[in-house]
C-alpha cells in the first residue's frame, strides 16, 4: 500500500497552497476545505502505518520510512486538531508552515534515503519499549515542528499582536510536546537501551544528540517560562532545538553511525 504516502502527499500539497492562498489575504476568512484535506492524509497514514505492521507482525516503526510516515501523520493530526480549536489563535501561516512540513516530511519517506521494503525488525528491535520511545518522541516532535513555524513568524513578523500570538503557539507547542519527547527519547529510550544492549546509557550519537535537543528545549521553557522572556532570544532556541531535533534524525543517520544504525 505505498500508494497511500503518495497520494497523502498529494494532498498536502493541495492543502498547503489553499492555506497559503488565503494566508495572504486581508479578510481574515478561513478556508474550510484544507483541514479536512489533512485529516484524510493523516488517515491514509495511519492506514499506511497498520497494513504495514500486519505484514510485519510487528508495530511498523522501527525503519526510517515508517518513521517518516508516522512522524507526518502525527503533524497532519495535531495540524487537524490546531484548525479546529477554538482556544488559541488559528493563524494560517502555522497551519500553511506545517502541513510543509509534513509534506516535505513524506517527500523523503519516498526518496532513496528511507527503503520501503516492509520487512520484519531484528530481535533487538522486537521490544514494547522500543515502540513506545518513538511514538512518544515523534508525537512530541510533532508539537516541537508547530513550535518552529511560529517561531519563524515571530523572528519574521513586524506586526506586534500577530507576534504576540506567535509567541503563545509557540510556548504551547513547546510546553505541550515537551513531555512527550521527554518520555519517549529519555525514558522510553534508556529502559528499551537497557533491554536491548544492558546498558541505560552509551554515549551512543544518536543519544547524545537526543539530549542535546532536550536541553535547548529545556532552556528555551526555562527562558520562557521562568525568566519571562517574550523577546527573540527563546524564538532562537526554539529554532535551534528544531534544527537538533532534525539533526537527531537525519543527521545522524547518515552521518554518525552508532548502535541506533538499522536500516
Amino acid at each position: 500500500m505505498n500508494y497511500l504516502p503518495t497520494l497523502a502527499f498529494v494532498l498536502l500539497l493541495a492543502a498547503a497552497a489553499l492555506q497559503a492562498a488565503f494566508a495572504f489575504k486581508k479578510e481574515r476568512r478561513e478556508e474550510p476545505v484544507s483541514r479536512w484535506l489533512i485529516l484524510i492524509s493523516a488517515l491514509l497514514l495511519g492506514a499506511t502505518t497498520v497494513s504495514r505492521s500486519v505484514a510485519i507482525g510487528f508495530p511498523a516503526l522501527t525503519g526510517t520510512y515508517e518513521s517518516l510516515v508516522f512522524y507526518a501523520a502525527a503533524v497532519s493530526i495535531l495540524l487537524f486538531v490546531y484548525r479546529s480549536q477554538s482556544r488559541l489563535p488559528r493563524l494560517p501561516l502555522i497551519a500553511t508552515g506545517g502541513t510543509v512540513v509534513a509534506a516535505v516530511l513524506l517527500a523523503l519517506a519516498n526518496s532513496p534515503l528511507a527503503p520501503k521494503a516492509a520487512l520484519a525488525p531484528i530481535p533487538a528491535l522486537r521490544s514494547g519499549w522500543l515502540i513506545l520511545h518513538v511514538a512518544f518522541t515523534f508525537i512530541g516532535e510533532a508539537f516541537f515542528v508547530a513550535a518552529f513555524v511560529a517561531s519563524l513568524a515571530f523572528l519574521l513578523g513586524k506586526n506586534e499582536a500577530k507576534k504576540a500570538d506567535y509567541d503563545r503557539i509557540t510556548y504551547t507547542a513547546t510546553a505541550l510536546g515537551y513531555p512527550f519527547f521527554t518520555a519517549g527519547a529519555l525514558v522510553f529510550g534508556a529502559i528499551w537501551a537497557e533491554k536491548a544492549w544492558g546498558a541505560w546509557w552509551s554515549w551512543d550519537p544518536k543519544e547524545t544528540w537526543g539530549l542535546v535537543t532536550w536541553l535547548v528545549y529545556t532552556a528555551y521553557l526555562h527562558l520562557r517560562f521562568t525568566r519571562k522572556r517574550q523577546d527573540k532570544l527563546p524564538a532562537l532556541v526554539c529554532v535551534l532545538g528544531f534544527l537538533s531535533a532534525l539533526f537527531t534524525f537525519f543527521g545522524v543517520n547518515y552521518l554518525l553511525p552508532g548502535l541506533h544504525s538499522y536500516r
